[in-house]
């Protein structure tokens, strides 16, 4: 009689071999940083515009850009990020809408795990940057904030790009969540919200040449 059991163990395996995989294929970066932000932003969109702008303001310092790989924001970071010095990384995950792989990729990998594709986002970053973004772009903003405040990886900057769209964000954590002591006045520190990709890259780029 065959083992029932058979088809979880070989779920393991998979999940092993895209961790494997994953590690291979970066191993030789360091010092990058992962933007967040999300699929559904057009090409004409001030969102995709400042995508790209902020690709090519990081990658031109050399510095490795990770995104999710997909459309929209992760696109436009992939885009502005291609044709300089620094990497353009996608990490692609198989969705039944939204993600396809963007074009603007020096290195593409493509996993069906996500907590194994959000591994891959923290091991080699130094930095973080949220773009506007859905569900998926906050459950990504929310793992990093947990982990550094936890202590599971060492603190970097997390900076969210648009006062207007994040404001309210803060504004709840301050107001509901500190509130009732559900986080400390310090853990709101964690992060920073800035108006312009411009000021979120001097802030990635500053923090990356403290630590050489």
């Amino acid at each position: 009689m065959l083992d029932a059991k058979m088809p979880e163990a070989w779920r393991v395996l998979r999940i092993q071999s895209e961790l494997v995989d994953g590690i291979e294929r970066l191993i030789a970066l360091s010092g990058a940083v992962t933007v967040f932000g999300s699929a559904r932003f057009a090409e004409d969109s001030p969102e995709y515009k400042q995508g790209v702008r902020l690709g090519e303001l990081l990658a031109a310092e050399g510095i490795p850009v990770i995104t999710g790989g997909g459309p929209g924001a992760m696109e436009a970071c992939n885009r502005g990020a291609y044709p300089q010095p620094g990497t353009s990384i996608g990490l692609n995950i198989e969705l039944p809408f939204e993600q396809k792989a963007n074009p603007y990729q020096d290195i593409s990998l493509h996993f069906r795990y996500f907590f194994v594709r959000k591994f891959m986002f923290v091991k080699h970053a130094v930095g973080f940057v949220g773009l506007p973004g859905g569900y998926g772009t906050l459950d990504e903003l929310f793992e990093i904030l947990t982990l550094v405040q936890t202590q599971k990886v060492r603190r970097f900057p997390i900076v969210l790009v648009g006062k207007r769209y994040w404001s309210g964000l803060r504004d709840w954590l301050v107001d509901t969540v500190l509130e009732r002591a559900c986080i400390d006045s310090s853990d709101l520190d964690l992060f920073k919200i800035v108006d312009t990709v411009d000021e979120a890259a001097e802030l990635i780029i500053e923090h990356i040449k403290e630590r050489e």
